[in-house]
């Protein structure tokens, strides 16, 4: 059972708790270490569940099972692609010390046979980000593109261009806004640049939080689109650092490329809120279709 949070932690999950985000990654106890959940159709991209979304549902179980509620960093590998519908979430304590607690978390989906099927590992050590010192020193910059409404969504499109695509079922909860300057696979002229840069939000509003950050590492395009490939980029491995709490308001994300070879990338993303905080990091790896 997880601690209490604290009094600021609290106050946000009053406000935010009854988002369609909280409801879709709700998990439910089962006994000690065993959580149930239905996998929502609402976060799918094509026919399988968004990573970000699945490695936010296995957060939500570790932050019951750990006695700290506040993801600082996760491990997640992803073995076989994850469907909508019912899965089993198995968790254990690795470490439980002072500041920082360690677990291993894996979901489970059933095969028609009814046999298991692990669909992705996780690895993650947990503490309480109210508690760390004010004290930053950083080289990173907040990244630089256009203000939210010079930027542009799935229903918007440049005078005479077609239509921004979406992403499938996931593009309707989210609120993305996408730099006119990664936009060029949109329009039929990818940049050939390993970049993506966009305002985040959720559609419904609700402001983000640790938990949601996981989800927004993994939400924009990928930056696959703008190096002039196209089709599912599937996610192999993720890791997200988590640095701090965010303050209201949209984030603004930018993922890189620096090398594709073999046919995998990585992206290198950087999320930032509205108070010019980075408040978190990520790096994975994912498989591209070349030609």
């Amino acid at each position: 059972m997880a601690e209490a949070a604290s009094p600021r932690a609290a106050s946000t999950q009053a406000r935010i708790g009854d988002s369609e985000f909280d409801r879709d990654t709700t998990v439910t106890r089962r006994e000690p270490g065993v959580y149930d959940i239905e996998l929502s159709a609402g976060w799918t991209i094509i026919n399988a569940v968004n990573g970000g979304y699945l490695l936010a549902v296995l957060g939500r179980a570790l932050a019951d099972a750990l006695p700290h509620s506040d993801p600082f960093t996760v491990s997640a590998h992803y073995l076989t692609a994850s469907t909508p519908g019912p899965a089993v979430i198995r968790t254990d304590v690795v470490r439980a010390g002072r500041t920082l607690s360690t677990g291993q978390a894996s979901l489970f989906q059933y095969a028609q046979d009814g046999t298991e099927v692990e669909r992705i590992r996780v690895l993650a050590s947990y503490g309480d980000l109210d508690a760390l010192p004010d004290d930053v020193r950083t080289s990173a910059q907040v990244p630089a593109f256009p203000p939210i409404d010079q930027c542009f969504g799935a229903s918007d499109s440049p005078e005479g261009a077609p239509p921004v695509p979406g992403s499938s079922a996931i593009t309707d909860r989210l609120h993305l806004k996408l730099d006119p300057a990664t936009l060029g696979w949109a329009l039929g002229a990818p940049s050939g640049k390993g970049e993506m840069r966009g305002w985040f939000g959720l559609a419904d509003g609700r402001d983000a939080d640790p938990l949601s950050l996981l989800l927004a590492v993994d939400a924009l395009p990928p930056t696959a689109f703008e190096m002039g490939l196209k089709g599912w980029v599937p996610t192999v491995e993720l890791t997200v650092h988590v640095r701090c709490r965010p303050a209201p308001g949209p984030l603004r994300i930018s993922i890189t490329t620096r090398n594709l070879a073999g046919g995998f990338l990585e992206e290198d993303a950087e999320v930032w809120d509205a108070k010019d905080r980075l408040v978190a990091q990520s790096r994975q790896l994912a498989r591209v279709r070349l030609g």
